[in-house]
Parts: C-alpha cells; sequence; structure tokens
C-alpha cells in the first residue's frame, strides 16, 4: 500500500464536514451530508462495538463518533492545564462538547486490543493513543493526559490524502508542540488508573480520564510563549 504523505497544514478542508450528521443520525443530516461516507460500521464493526453493557456500549459510540465539530460545539474554555488540574473531575466537563488544546506530545503507540474496535487485533484498525503534557520536562504519569486517533477519523483524513498512520503520527509528532481538536470523552474504564478520579493509587498512570477522543484536526505549533 503507497502512503500518502502527512500534511497537517491542510485540514480546513475537513471544515466542510462541520456540520455533518452526528454518527447514526443519518435523518436529520443536512443535504451536503452524502459527502461524508457512512462509518457506522467500519471493518465490519458497529459503532457500539464489542461492548457486553449498555453503559459501555453508549461508551464506546461516544468513542467512535466521526462527525467534524463545528465552532459552536468548542468548549473553549477548555485548556489542557484545566484538563489535568487536581481533583475529581468526572462532571467537570461535558462530552457533548468538543475542545482545541495545545500541549507536548512525550509518547505516540498504537493502542490496546479494546471493545469500542471490536477486539480487533491488527495494528493498523486500532486507536493511536498520543500522551500530551504541558511540559517537555514533565516525565511524571500523573502530568499526562491521553488523545486519541481512531480507525474512522484516520479513513476519513485518508479520502482527504492524510496519513494518520501511528507510524507516521510518531514520526511528525514525538517530540513537537501541537494544537488538537475533538470531542471531550470521559473514558470511565481508565477512571481508577486516573489520579484525578483515583488519588494515590499506585499503578496509577494519567492525570485523568478525560481524553480528546476522537482526535478531529491536529497541527504542529510552535513552543506556546
Amino acid at each position: 500500500m503507497v502512503k500518502t504523505k502527512l500534511s497537517f497544514y491542510g485540514l480546513s478542508m475537513l471544515l466542510a464536514l462541520s456540520s455533518c450528521h452526528l454518527a447514526g443520525q443519518n435523518d436529520s443530516a443536512p443535504e451536503h451530508s452524502a459527502q461524508v461516507p457512512n462509518l457506522d460500521v467500519y471493518d465490519n464493526c458497529p459503532l457500539e462495538g464489542e461492548g457486553k453493557s449498555e453503559r459501555i456500549k453508549e461508551l464506546n459510540k461516544l468513542k467512535n463518533r466521526y462527525a467534524i465539530p463545528s465552532q459552536k460545539d468548542i468548549d473553549t474554555s477548555v485548556t489542557l492545564e484545566k484538563l489535568i488540574a487536581p481533583g475529581n473531575d468526572r462532571t467537570r466537563w461535558n462530552t457533548s462538547h468538543a475542545a482545541r488544546i495545545r500541549g507536548y506530545i512525550s509518547d505516540v503507540k498504537v493502542g490496546g486490543v479494546e471493545t469500542c474496535n471490536c477486539k480487533e487485533k491488527d495494528k493498523s484498525i486500532r486507536d493511536t493513543h498520543l500522551e500530551m503534557v504541558t511540559d517537555p520536562m514533565s516525565n511524571g504519569k500523573m502530568q499526562r493526559m491521553i488523545i486519541e486517533v481512531t480507525p474512522r477519523l484516520r479513513e476519513l483524513m485518508k479520502e482527504q490524502g492524510v496519513d494518520w498512520n501511528t507510524t507516521t503520527l510518531r514520526d511528525k509528532l514525538l517530540g513537537r508542540w501541537v494544537q488538537v481538536e475533538g470531542w471531550l470523552l470521559f473514558d470511565e474504564e481508565h477512571e481508577m488508573a486516573s489520579e484525578n478520579t483515583n488519588p494515590g493509587n499506585e499503578s496509577n498512570w494519567r492525570a485523568t480520564a478525560w481524553e480528546i477522543h476522537p482526535i478531529t484536526k491536529l497541527e504542529i505549533i510552535n513552543r506556546p510563549r
């Protein structure tokens, strides 16, 4: 397979998708939504994935959203600093909102085998996990936030000639400052491994269970001053 060159500055073309229908709400879609491929089922995996309980099915539907947020969807009060600020944050934000945040990418790797992707073992059809921190010198696990690229968004970007495969993202983003946009998600499956919701747990590996998931826009930026 020939990989297309990654471009982070040509993403404005995706803004034409910003008013597209929410995944699974085809009957209320505007006329131009026909330009957006229907990814309610992707690689034989529905939006709810292989969630067993209704709660996890609903969580998976949020993870697998592929509508591009409009400007009115974005909560402009959200910053990385506020997202990882200490304190029980379970109700701090709203999953119906999106956010635009800036930070430093300290790691990029393939996500695990998860029910949201129907327990897919093929690494090319799994999420990409990016670890974001406020400072390159922040090595502590409790100072990082997880943001994720999903297979559906990877497919949308591919149709725009943009490569969001994990290897490409790692090559281009690791050790760089970025600005990202995407949907806010509280990943309750990691609530007990997050310092804000389970403080003092020795096995915690993240500051918060809140994520940008999925990421819908990526841009390399200069270090904020």
